[in-house]
């Protein structure tokens, strides 16, 4: 089973040149994949608000997104795969753990089935729309983190961070987040506790295996400098706790104006979701 697997993942490490970041071919299709993101998401959003039967709905909206998760998980298990085989020789590299704020939609949308009706749901779909959004349009504004030479890895980072946003505009055009203040605050515990499971694995990481392995999940690890081109600058210049904390409020910060953009496209219909109106 094994030797099948690798003789796969060998099959299809093909290659080919590099792209450049902001080179006009990659820009006009990351602009295409963001407008298509955008548009399927609108329209199975208005298709969901305009369903006539109510329970279907959101049975069909809870399932798409439970599909979304594991089409995420599916794309992870094959570069995790990948890595581990064909790029590093059979040995894991922790720095592409799957724990960045860009990881954190596939477990949730996997997570979302169990969660009953409520305001921790509701705190979650906030956080896929807000912190989703952000994390994959920032990730595409400056995509050197995942252009390869492996056609499939690269296909991957794109697929990847075109469906996160699908995800977080999905959910704000079918209104199942609270675009209020309120909304957007009960969102943050959410990510206080990645960011607190982050700094835990980048120290564990550093405690266990370093100088053999290094991990940077949220790109919050206190033993050094932020790698993050602006937020880097800040910690050489004022402290790693300082370029830390201004990198985590500047996040903060993004998802709160994606989510008065949100709010703006499309507002929330109610403090009450749909699957609550059905329960009663």
């Amino acid at each position: 089973m094994i030797s099948l697997i690798e003789g796969f993942l060998y099959a299809t490490s093909w290659t080919f040149q590099k792209p450049e970041s902001y080179s006009a071919p990659l820009l006009l299709f990351t602009a295409f994949g963001i407008v298509c993101a955008v548009f399927l998401a609108r329209t199975a959003g208005v298709r969901y608000r305009s369903s006539g039967h109510q329970k279907r709905a959101c049975c069909r909206f809870r399932s798409l997104l439970f599909f979304c998760g594991l089409v995420l998980a599916g794309c992870e298990l094959y570069k995790q795969a990948f890595l581990y085989v064909v790029v590093f020789d059979h040995s894991y590299n922790w720095w592409y753990f799957p724990f960045q704020l860009c990881s954190i939609p596939m477990y949730l949308c996997l997570l979302l089935p169990l969660l009953p009706d409520g305001a921790i749901r509701r705190a979650v779909l906030t956080f896929l729309q807000d912190f989703g959004i952000l994390g994959g349009i920032m990730a595409l504004l400056v995509p050197d983190g995942f252009l390869w030479e492996y056609i499939t890895l690269t296909i991957h980072g794109f697929l990847w961070h075109f469906l996160l946003i699908f995800i977080g505009f999905y959910i704000a055009f079918s209104r199942q987040s609270d675009n209020t203040k309120a909304g957007y605050l009960s969102s943050l515990p959410l990510y206080g506790i990645c960011c607190l499971i982050a700094t835990v694995i980048n120290l564990s990481v550093q405690y266990f295996l370093w100088p053999y392995s290094y991990a940077n999940m949220f790109y919050i690890n206190p033993c050094f400098p932020s790698e993050q081109v602006v937020f880097r600058s800040i910690a050489l210049t004022f402290g790693t706790p300082v370029g830390l904390i201004s990198y985590l409020a500047a996040s903060c910060i993004g998802a709160f104006i994606v989510h008065l953009f949100c709010g703006k496209i499309a507002p929330s219909s109610s403090t009450v979701i749909p699957e609550e109106i059905d329960s009663r």
